[in-house]
């Protein structure tokens, strides 16, 4: 029997345990692992008010303040990390390997936003080269735009909420969190670990809930941003409820990878099979669709097969384990379906195809129609479709023909392709001699179309979270008068 770990909700400075509760039940233990105290509306109410009395408190940290703080949170996620990778693994069914590869990121994450907001600043405007601006200064600063709404998913929802939650603070607001019903212990631990190494209680609430909840929260005039990871679906909800405020949505994708005719076959199947099952292909940039050139596409699917067949699938809490199970049996049996649908439509099913309650076994779908459900829409799980193609600007049209543009990977050693490739996908980002699935937490992460709204990366993300403040001095001239 497992330990139930509770999920207090965090509301106005206090953390509450007592009231309505909900399970989460394991998708691989099949056992209830966590349990959250869900937010009732008088809650709601209550943290919306604390947040609007808090921003100035938390906008007057220093900059060097808020970056020692997010300091010592990245060194206590290094120390403490294998309980937050458990935790993963019991709400999630995420492989301990690839819950540890999380909490490297998280670290990391916290990391990198203590050093962006060492670096915020402003600068001293030309208002001097035109004639009207003679004897004037100009200065801008970037402002704390007021308190932020972070509604993170479950497929990675400790990283999620460092890269929301550090830039917000970084930025110097404070933050209401709404994390996944999916992962309320592993999302409230982590808030734990940010108050222990200092950040300022007035600096984040924690909300756990429903969909009823995050509306609410969206269309609380209290709220300056909503940052929100999901589904496409539940993107526009959160736009449509939170109105004419900031809104930066990170949504699904349909991530195709192409392999051309001069790569490496063998290393580019290794990096697919080690990519698209990787947290059981539940990533917005999971390899999805590989388009592999038709003079190698026999070779690659081969290669890709056999790669599949070899990883260790079962139990997530098993270091060895390269597939555990995903979030629930409704998202395997969807996989399922969809695969017996393509192999009906003609396709030929390599490996998998089956499922072991939410353990879903890694499924190659090779030649399905450019119709199939596999091919259009976002599988969100452990499946790769494979596909031929037989010139260079006909695969670049076929990856645009998703309403999906996250990211995209490409092999090949020919900077002509590469360049092309950049110019011409209607996509976010472009990995070459790599897959879809890469991410450095440093670099700005987002798509188009409706893959969302806005670029996360603290960095990026800090721009979002502040607002352009300027100052006009008349009169006053740094510049020369005449």
């Amino acid at each position: 029997m497992n330990t139930i770990h509770e999920a207090g909700s965090l509301v106005a400075g206090q953390w509450l345990t007592d009231g309505p509760q909900a399970e989460r039940v394991g998708p691989y233990v099949r056992e209830p692992v966590s349990r959250a105290r869900t937010a009732r509306p008088e809650d709601v109410t209550a943290a919306l008010a604390y947040a609007r009395r808090s921003a100035r408190r938390i906008a007057r940290l220093a900059p060097a303040t808020r970056a020692g703080i997010l300091e010592r949170a990245a060194a206590l996620v290094t120390e403490r990390g294998e309980r937050l990778a458990r935790l993963l693994a019991l709400e999630l069914g995420k492989p301990l390997k690839d819950g540890r590869g999380e909490v490297l990121r998280v670290a990391d994450t916290l990391a990198v936003a203590a050093a962006e907001a060492r670096a915020i600043g402003g600068e001293v405007l030309p208002v001097a080269g035109w004639g009207r601006g003679v004897g004037n200064t100009a200065l801008t600063q970037r402002a704390p735009a007021g308190p932020v709404l972070a509604i993170t998913p479950f497929n990675a929802p400790a990283n999620l909420l460092a890269h929301k939650l550090a830039a917000s603070f970084a930025a110097g607001n404070t933050t209401i969190v709404k994390p996944p019903p999916q992962a309320p212990a592993v999302s409230t631990a982590l808030v734990e670990l940010l108050l222990e190494a200092g950040m300022p209680v007035e600096a984040v609430q924690v909300l756990h809930g429903g969909a009823d909840v995050g509306a609410r929260l969206c269309a609380a005039p209290e709220i300056a941003v909503v940052s929100f990871t999901g589904g496409v679906t539940a993107g526009h909800a959160v736009a449509h409820a939170a109105g004419p405020k900031r809104v930066m949505l990170e949504l699904g994708g349909n991530a195709a990878t192409i392999v051309c005719e001069d790569a490496d076959v063998a290393e580019a199947a290794l990096a697919c099979a080690r990519t698209g099952y990787s947290n059981s292909g539940q990533s917005c940039i999971s390899v999805q669709r590989v388009y592999v050139q038709r003079a190698r596409f026999e070779e690659f699917a081969d290669a890709l097969t056999t790669q599949v067949k070899a990883l260790a699938v079962g139990d997530p809490l098993d270091p060895g384990t390269d597939v555990g199970s995903m979030v629930d049996d409704d998202a395997a049996e969807r996989v399922v379906r969809w695969t017996a649908e393509a192999a009906g439509q003609g396709a030929r099913v390599t490996a998998g195809g089956t499922r072991d309650g939410a353990v879903m076994a890694p499924t190659v779908v090779v030649a399905p129609p450019a119709e199939a459900r596999v091919v259009r829409e976002e599988v969100f799980g452990a499946l790769v479709a494979v596909l031929p193609y037989d010139g260079f600007d006909e695969v670049l049209e076929e990856c645009n023909r998703s309403s999906y543009g996250l990211q995209a990977g490409l092999f090949t050693h020919d900077v002509r392709r590469v360049v092309t490739a950049w110019r011409e996908l209607e996509v976010g980002g472009l990995v070459v001699n790599g897959s879809s699935n890469f991410r450095l937490d440093h670099v700005p992460f987002g798509g188009v179309k409706d893959s969302g709204i806005g670029r996360e990366s603290p960095r990026w993300m800090i721009e979002d979270f502040t607002v352009t403040k300027t100052l006009m001095l008349k009169g006053l001239s740094i510049w020369g008068d005449e």
